[in-house]
């Protein structure tokens, strides 16, 4: 089966799936949980594999903008999906379905492949632990944008819409602080790998990925420390948050857009 007809029935699933979800939210439905992750299941099983077949190829890894954004979406997800059976992140669903089938139609636009990296263990770790990184920090962006949702709607004093959608805010804002400790911790890997297997993390084609990479590994840190020794929650510790994620995606969205878009590299 070739990547297109395996993306496609990945397309196919997490539109079934999200339709599901909307639907039952939409008519305060009770979701059922199990075959909301049964379909969510299938279409990671599609997604993954077609995510391989668009990265892995025989000179090495195509390492392209929107395949490499397809694979962060599916690590999310497999992220969210492991975490829902114990923790209440399947509300995040709402956002992920539409934003994961953007990202696969987008892996599947013709690119250039003429920078193929040889596949060798410490890029590999390398690679891993920044998908991981982005990932997790991903999960606490939208962790955090529901948090700021909750805030505002308690704020005006207005329903938070379906019951069970949300869970209480403490649980909410407690969930957000151990995604972003994970991927903290993560992130602190891939710059520690980078520093290790990469040649020169300061070149002048990846200086500007290096310098946001490192904005964002101080942002999170004040953050992580405000919270610990200050206190920080509700909306200070959301734009805290969410600015150390612009950074992240200016890091490596960014540098990508810049090196095939405009640079052609």
């Amino acid at each position: 089966m070739s990547a297109l007809d395996i993306n496609l029935i990945a397309v196919a699933l997490y539109l079934l799936a999200a339709g599901y979800l909307f639907i039952s939210l939409w008519r305060q439905h009770p979701i059922r949980r199990q075959s909301l992750y049964l379909l969510t299941a299938l279409a990671l099983i599609a997604h993954g594999t077609g995510c391989a077949k668009l990265i892995i190829q025989p000179q090495g890894l195509a390492l392209n903008l929107f395949p490499m954004l397809s694979l962060i979406f599916c690590t999310v997800n497999i992220v969210v999906l492991l975490s829902a059976a114990r923790k209440p992140l399947h509300n995040l669903f709402i956002l992920l379905f539409p934003l994961t089938i953007v990202a696969i139609v987008s892996s599947l636009l013709p690119v250039n492949n003429n920078a193929l990296l040889p596949l060798t263990l410490g890029l590999a770790s390398h690679v891993l632990l920044s998908i991981l990184a982005y990932s997790l920090l991903t999960i606490a962006t939208l962790q955090a944008l529901f948090l700021a949702f909750q805030n505002h709607r308690l704020k005006h004093k207005r329903s938070l819409g379906p019951s069970g959608l949300l869970p209480p805010l403490q649980t909410m804002e407690s969930l957000l602080f151990e995604l972003l400790w994970a991927g903290q911790l993560l992130l602190t890997g891939a710059i520690v790998s980078g520093v290790i297997f990469l040649d020169d993390l300061f070149a002048q084609h990846v200086v500007h990925k290096t310098v946001f990479t490192l904005l964002a590994w101080l942002i999170y840190s004040i953050l992580l420390w405000g919270r610990h020794s200050l206190g920080w929650r509700g909306y200070t510790a959301i734009r805290w948050a969410l600015v150390g994620f612009i950074m992240l995606m200016l890091a490596y969205f960014g540098s990508k857009i810049v090196l095939e878009f405009i640079l052609d590299i």
